[in-house]
């Protein structure tokens, strides 16, 4: 089998096995809370820490004006960032640019440790950096190349099926305090609209990896 599609047929695993999922969903919540953390410096917010739990759930906190182009960015990030990191990375590795994705992922982890602010949020970012590090340092190409396309291919699958949960969750849970919810407060749009937009996205950026790599 083509060492992509191996790959790819990993991450499913990690996705459709429940003990796989129970585990590997913190990777996914630790990159949306980096998307959250990212853009919302990157539009001049003051970013005062994250949180990670220990039932998947995150939270990242950020100071600065309370509507606007940077807060609903900020809003919107977290859903989207693990199909935005999945679809970049799978492009660095076909390009023969696996290094950068690796160090990237490793700076991102580094940049994390200063704001994260619960126990178990550190237990998690310790353990993918010494996992990155592990490949960096340790581990031959071809190793580096199968592991990042594989956590390639669980970002692209993750982020449509947690963008699908979504939509249960907000039904069964009345807090009302999702992603969603927060960008239906400082848009016009209702939060049932956001969420299908981060299913249409984050399926776009996995059609746009499968077309990138070309059929099996």
């Amino acid at each position: 089998m083509d060492p992509t599609w191996a790959a790819a047929a990993a991450a499913v695993v990690l996705i459709a096995l429940p003990p796989a999922w129970s585990v590997t969903r913190h990777v996914v919540t630790l990159v949306h809370e980096a998307g959250h953390a990212g853009v919302a410096v990157l539009t001049g917010r003051r970013l005062n820490g994250i949180r990670l739990h220990t039932d998947t759930s995150g939270l990242t906190v950020s100071s600065g004006k309370p509507r606007g182009p940077g807060m609903i960015a900020t809003a919107a990030a977290g859903y989207l960032a693990p199909a935005a990191l999945g679809l970049a990375s799978v492009a660095l590795v076909e390009s023969g640019r696996t290094a950068w994705a690796l160090y990237a992922g490793l700076g991102t982890l580094a940049l994390m440790l200063a704001f994260i602010r619960n126990w178990f949020g550190l237990l998690v970012v310790v353990l993918s950096a010494a996992a990155v590090s592990l490949l960096v340092w340790r581990a031959p190409e071809r190793v580096q190349d199968f592991a990042a396309l594989t956590f390639a291919w669980f970002l692209l699958l993750a982020a449509p099926r947690t963008s699908i949960e979504l939509w249960p969750h907000r039904r069964r849970v009345r807090t009302r305090t999702s992603d969603a919810d927060v960008l239906a407060r400082l848009t016009i749009l209702p939060a049932a609209v956001w969420n299908v937009v981060f299913i249409l996205l984050t399926g776009a950026a996995l059609a746009a990896a499968v077309w990138l790599v070309g059929p099996p």
